[in-house]
């Protein structure tokens, strides 16, 4: 739940948020990748110390912005003032390994998508928001209004923001993560409703720029819980301490912004079938069967935008993909679709590339499905794990030049090629994903198209 509650600006019109990753691009149209890991003293008693990693993927323009968890919509108006529409993962659920005694033969409590609203503004003597949020996930259906303080001082390359805030949180939200149901009662459990209640949080966030667009954050926090919520039997009754630490690596758009519109935008359709190989065998060629039970397979329509072409002169492309993916699902559960957004690079420095272009590339983001694909419930349930609809996305490609192959100059920039769409939960350790152990890989080919 730290992250949830962490908060941290950076870039040099530093804002108030709740969001501790917010302008942590200095410049517009850039885009960012890191990996943040965090320590927490869970609410839940006899849950000890909860460990987590968190994927980072940035992205910012002048009206849009993604972080590893929250998306939305911003317009600054006047000096210092600011509005955010947005959506927001909630870190606060029951321990998927190691269930303590005190949640033994409880109804699991799951993470919740939030959709909120802010205004932040910054003063001569610090920054402030307000920010009002609301379960829209069906979990819950609890809402929570924060209100919060910081101050931004800077040493050198070294930025430190202390920060406090106020959480007023309705009786639906504490009910559901933190109250025991009737049915769920027992002899050392009782049935209990913590009800609504403030929350308050004292932490410093810090940044340091150790090398070019290369940063380092760390931060430290401390949540003094409503007198509801600690006097539940499921919760212990003392200050929640939380850590994390991580860095985070900035592309800079290349071309400059100005230029970036002479880009051209790319266009992939895709075609794949599920296997049962795993990622890297897949990669190292050692394993290509789709030759499964369930024979299920996806189609996909995806849009590119590269930022970043031949920096320095180097063979490389980096770009934005946004893809929509339908699943065939041959009858097993009805068909749905799955929403992926990604980063990818991509090299073609190969000797023969002057020849026949030969490019292989690598794309890293986040996958959201309507449903949870039958082949990962499938093979979860075999091993006793739970699943979960928001995963990470990884899309390890290599293709060729259809110019090159038939001698069309005019088709230079059309390739063809194969891939993995791969879904996983990163080894259970990243609460983003519920803690997903497993997923699931799809060996597909492609047609990609420049326009």
């Amino acid at each position: 739940m730290l992250l949830a509650l962490c908060l941290y600006a950076a870039a040099p019109h530093a804002s108030a948020s709740s969001d501790f990753l917010e302008d942590m691009l200095t410049e517009s149209g850039g885009a960012g990748v890191g990996m943040v890991a965090r320590a927490e003293h869970s609410p839940y008693r006899g849950a000890g110390v909860r460990f987590d990693l968190l994927p980072v993927y940035l992205y910012e323009s002048e009206h849009l912005y993604l972080d590893a968890y929250r998306a939305g919509l911003k317009v600054d108006f006047g000096p210092g003032k600011r509005v955010n529409a947005f959506l927001s993962h909630r870190f606060e659920s029951y321990p998927v390994d190691q269930v303590p005694s005190s949640l033994a033969g409880m109804s699991p409590r799951i993470p919740q998508t939030d959709f909120g609203l802010s205004y932040e503004q910054r003063f001569d003597w610090g920054n402030v928001f307000a920010e009002g949020l609301r379960d829209v996930s069906g979990i819950s259906g609890g809402a929570e209004l924060r209100l919060g303080y910081s101050l931004q001082r800077r040493r050198g390359n070294l930025k430190l923001s202390p920060y406090f805030m106020l959480a007023a949180r309705d009786a639906r939200l504490n009910d559901y993560y933190y109250g025991v149901l009737p049915s769920e009662a027992a002899a050392d459990r009782p049935a209990y409703s913590p009800g609504g209640g403030v929350n308050a949080t004292v932490g410093l966030n810090a940044r340091y720029d150790f090398a070019l667009r290369w940063h380092f954050l760390a931060g430290a926090s401390a949540t003094f819980w409503s007198e509801g919520v600690r006097s539940s039997p499921i919760v212990d009754n003392r200050t929640q301490l939380a850590v994390f630490g991580g860095f985070a690596y900035e592309f800079v758009p290349t071309p400059r912004k100005e230029d970036l519109t002479r880009l051209p935008v790319t266009f992939k359709l895709l075609h794949g079938k599920s296997t049962d190989c795993n990622l890297l065998p897949i990669m190292e060629l050692g394993c290509s069967s789709t030759d499964t039970v369930d024979n299920t397979g996806v189609d996909s329509f995806e849009i590119g935008w590269p930022f970043v072409e031949t920096p320095h002169g180097w063979p490389v492309r980096i770009a934005w993909y946004t893809g929509l993916l339908r699943h065939e699902e041959r009858g097993y559960q009805p068909d749905f679709w799955q929403l992926n957004v990604y980063l990818k690079a991509f090299y073609w420095g190969f000797p023969w590339s002057e020849r026949v272009r030969t490019r292989i590339g690598f794309g890293g983001g986040l996958s959201f499905a309507q449903a949870v694909p039958y082949v990962e419930a499938r093979d979860q349930a075999a091993r006793g794990r739970n699943t979960s609809k928001l995963l990470q996305y990884l899309d390890p490609t290599i293709d060729v030049s259809v110019g090159d192959l038939i001698g069309d100059k005019a088709l230079r920039e059309t390739y063809v090629g194969l891939g993995v769409s791969h879904r996983s939960g990163i080894f259970g350790f990243a609460q983003l994903f519920s803690n997903v152990n497993g997923g699931s890989n799809y060996i597909y080919t492609y047609v990609e198209w420049q326009m």
